[in-house]
């Protein structure tokens, strides 16, 4: 904290009390703040983390408290004012306050924004009726695993993330899946149609049904969801759909406030709005990265790694945030880490065995490293975060005899 800064007699507000936003109050009082501090989330539950709603909750092998970000008496224990079920209806910078849905005015010195993303929804006929589901909160993935529970056919509509991964927790309880998708394999657009046909493969290869470069047209039934018919006239029956065509960041509090906002709040190296005292972090901010440029990161590290750093730019830091994207997905017994951002590259170079599903992929452009993805393969995610931006022997890069470092251009070998 920064010595010249007097915090007893400050307030300091948090607007979404998601994993970036409970992270950041914690890091707030560790850091030595002692005013007052209030954490404000739309949600009626205490803050949870977002992974195991496709994964391990869904599938009934934790229970709820384990989605926890932090016991229930933590916040109290902490002097935090943890209000679940407030809506922040306006943000008004020039007065610093916030008002909410019941009409209270808080007034605040530094404002966090951490209200992350919702999920895109369907636009065509029959897109609301019932069971058809979106996968965002706790309550989200509780309607879920009680379609799981009861059987039957379940269709997804999107092959992204969410889509893949409650595709193998559905799998995995014995359930008929059906995953549709207008890409000609998952993931196209962040792994490219090499990596992608991999992740296809395999879940093929676990019973789902994998229908790509495909499009709905509408879903169909009389009260709630029975077939969905495809823009090609075929129709596929299901007793449910989840939807998962990706998210949009929840903007729209500070864009009323005048905030500047493009595809997420703008924020600078800090994490700093173009409000002075404005912060934004997690899903809804779009940072000026030290060496990647504009970005947004939809993904739970940033969450984790990016509220703790914008609470150090609350109290003084002049530190950017410059850590690398990172992110993880676990499918059946396909495990991956994700590390660096890659958008246009022009070669992939693989290690390792890619049959047997425990290979390294790395995302080059002119020779220097974009990202790497190490699946099956553990311990390497470091290593691999060191290669990034830098340049490389393709060669070596791809020998999994020759130690990963050993393939920076320029290093000397032994």
């Amino acid at each position: 904290m920064s010595p010249n800064l007097r915090t007893d007699r400050q307030t300091f507000a948090i607007v979404g009390a998601g994993l970036a936003g409970a992270k950041a109050a914690e890091s707030l009082r560790n850091a030595g703040y002692d005013g007052r501090l209030v954490l404000l989330g739309s949600e009626p539950e205490r803050p949870y983390e977002r992974p195991p709603l496709s994964k391990e909750y869904l599938r009934g092998e934790t229970d709820r408290e384990q989605a926890y970000v932090h016991e229930a008496a933590f916040y109290d224990e902490h002097g935090i004012e943890l209000r679940s079920g407030e809506h922040v209806v306006r943000l008004d910078p020039g007065r610093r306050e916030l008002t909410l849905q019941s009409d209270e005015q808080l007034a605040y010195d530094r404002l966090l924004l951490t209200t992350g993303s919702a999920p895109r929804r369907l636009s065509i006929p029959g897109s609301e009726l019932e069971g058809v589901h979106y996968l965002r909160t706790l309550g989200d993935s509780d309607a879920v695993r009680a379609r799981l529970d009861a059987g039957g056919k379940l269709v997804i509509v999107g092959a992204g993330w969410i889509g893949c991964e409650v595709a193998a927790s559905a799998r995995q309880r014995g359930i008929e899946v059906t995953v549709i998708a207008p890409h000609s394999v998952p993931f196209a657009r962040v792994l490219g149609s090499e990596v992608g046909a991999i992740y296809r493969d395999i879940h093929v290869e676990h019973g789902v049904r994998m229908l790509l470069g495909t499009a709905v047209g509408s879903l169909e039934g009389a009260d709630r969801v029975e077939r969905i018919r495809l823009n090609d006239g075929r129709t596929i029956d299901c007793d449910a759909v989840v939807v998962g065509i990706g998210a949009t960041p929840r903007a729209m509090l500070a864009a009323a406030a005048g905030l500047a906002v493009h595809n997420g709040i703008l924020v600078d190296e800090r994490l700093e709005t173009s409000a002075p005292g404005i912060f934004a972090a997690g899903d809804v901010a779009n940072q000026l990265h030290p060496s990647l440029g504009r970005l947004r990161v939809e993904h739970w590290d940033n969450a984790l790694q990016q509220g703790p750093a914008a609470a150090r730019s609350m109290l003084g830091s002049t530190d950017g945030y410059g850590r690398l994207p990172y992110f993880f997905s676990d499918q059946y017994d396909v495990g991956m880490e994700y590390s660096g951002h890659a958008t246009d590259w022009d070669r992939i170079v693989f290690r390792g065995d890619l049959a047997a599903r425990e290979f390294i992929a790395f995302w080059l452009r002119e020779g220097r490293v974009l990202a790497g993805m190490n699946v099956n393969v553990w311990d390497v995610a470091e290593t691999i975060q060191a290669l990034i931006g830098r340049p490389v022997d393709e060669g070596r890069l791809a020998d999994p005899d020759v130690p990963l470092e050993q393939a920076v251009l320029g290093e000397v070998r032994s």
